[in-house]
């Protein structure tokens, strides 16, 4: 009774595409068995090497080997190298054994039809029902790869250099082999005083920032839309426009028109303050000022978006709840409170966590800004106004501290990830429950 699917099975498991051939299914068992070929072929020669890669991360250093009295130069492993193709080496071959699970599922799905007194779809059936019925799988299988290799890959590589020893001068390859050290890199940054003094610092101040910088943006841009929506408020269609100018304008722009606005020396702000008696200010030079400017910018550029969303949240309000509070005596305070906010905040909640989560990376207006200056003497590698973003990003490009910089990426993702998960599954709009109960 079982007999086809249980021999096409084991045939499948056997070899690749000998289950379909068994089926007679002719060319999709062809196909199968040249898969398999082309991985065998690639496999072979590479999947052991590339495990002892990411194991040994290498065991040859670059540098000069006498032969007789002749020096040769020897080509030493590069560390880094043998963990990215040790890493693409196993993926693919994660890739090759779920397609040869498939391929055994399809040779016992058609055995069991052929049990059934059924015959198995031919290919061009086979090929019409991919096209038609599982086209959108078809269609995102390459954007699936796509994401795989170049954002799942590299998530992982960086994961992975967290646990080496990766840094310059020390451990840069091939001149010098890198090794695996463990959590030795985080137990640097948190206990040696030279790095823990500067992870507390740019740790504080990149809470403190993401803080103020959602709060003044998200009730920034609540107080504009509601004054926009007053009755007796003309124009509102000019007030929208002036308002969403700069998120009109390119981000890279703004903040590089900002911080000629606030230079120390020849600024505008500061020639103005002058022409008033009022001295100038060191808007990007000291540390405290620094830290206002980079809020007070983030401000003139986050408040257009808040203002957009909430503007659509105050248009969806039903209005007969305020002619409902009018005739109830409410003031206007009082209807904001009861009415207003819980409908913004329902509708708004998810965006609010994500603004959040995206102050917490918000690279641009520091580093266009200000750099992460002004430099602080006792920090490592870091300025007054640095986020862990921009710390990461000058330890990687500008100081070679790779495994360093991978920690403290690690560190963001579980603060972000953890944060956003815990307040989304908090939210009523995350549950889908109704508004009024």
């Amino acid at each position: 009774m079982n007999r086809h699917r249980s021999t096409a099975a084991i045939l499948s498991l056997l070899v690749m595409g000998l289950g379909q051939l068994y089926n007679r299914q002719i060319i999709k068992g062809l196909i199968m068995l040249a898969v398999e070929a082309a991985a065998l072929m690639y496999f072979i020669p590479n999947l052991g090497r590339a495990i002892w890669g990411i194991v040994t991360l290498g065991d040859k250093t670059q540098g000069l080997e006498k032969i007789g009295k002749i020096s040769v130069r020897v080509e030493g492993d590069h560390s880094i190298f043998l963990l990215i193709s040790g890493l693409i080496t196993l993926i693919l071959f994660i890739l090759f054994v779920i397609i040869y699970v498939m391929n055994i599922r399809d040779a016992y799905r058609n055995g069991k039809q052929r049990d059934e007194g059924v015959m198995p779809a031919s290919f061009s059936q086979t090929l019409a029902h991919l096209t038609d019925r599982n086209f959108p799988h078809l269609m995102l299988t390459l954007p699936a790869l796509g994401v795989l290799f170049l954002t799942i890959m590299p998530i992982i590589f960086m994961v992975m250099l967290a646990f080496t020893n990766y840094a310059s001068p020390d451990h840069i390859p091939p001149a010098k082999l890198v090794d695996w050290v463990g959590f030795q890199t985080f137990a640097n940054l948190l206990t040696l005083k030279t790095w823990s003094h500067t992870f507390v610092g740019v740790f504080t101040w990149t809470i403190v920032w993401a803080i103020i910088a959602t709060v003044t943006t998200y009730f920034g841009g609540l107080l504009v839309a509601l004054l926009i929506e007053q009755k007796g408020i003309r124009f509102k269609k000019l007030w929208r426009t002036l308002f969403i100018i700069p998120y009109a304008i390119p981000q890279l722009i703004s903040l590089l028109v900002m911080k000629n606005l606030f230079n120390g020396q020849f600024g505008p702000i500061n020639q103005y303050l002058g022409y008033f008696g009022m001295g100038k200010l060191p808007w990007l030079t000291d540390p405290f000022w620094a830290k206002v400017t980079v809020i007070i910018v983030n401000m003139w550029i986050g408040i257009p978006v808040s203002m957009v969303l909430i503007l659509g949240v105050l248009t969806a309000i039903p209005k007969d709840l305020y002619e409902a509070a009018d005739v109830d005596g409410a003031t206007g305070i009082q209807k904001f409170r009861i009415i207003t906010l819980p409908f913004v905040l329902f509708s708004t909640a998810p965006i609010l966590i994500t603004q959040f989560a995206g102050n917490m990376n918000n690279f641009n207006v520091i580093f266009l800004l200000t750099n992460g200056d002004p430099v602080k003497g006792d920090y490592q590698y870091a300025g007054s106004t640095d986020l862990l973003v921009t710390w990461l990003y000058k330890l990687t490009l500008n100081n070679s501290q790779f495994n360093m910089a991978s920690a403290i990426g690690i560190i963001i993702f579980i603060i972000v990830a953890s944060f956003s998960i815990y307040n989304y599954r908090r939210s009523r709009s995350f549950k889908e429950e109704d508004m009024i109960q």
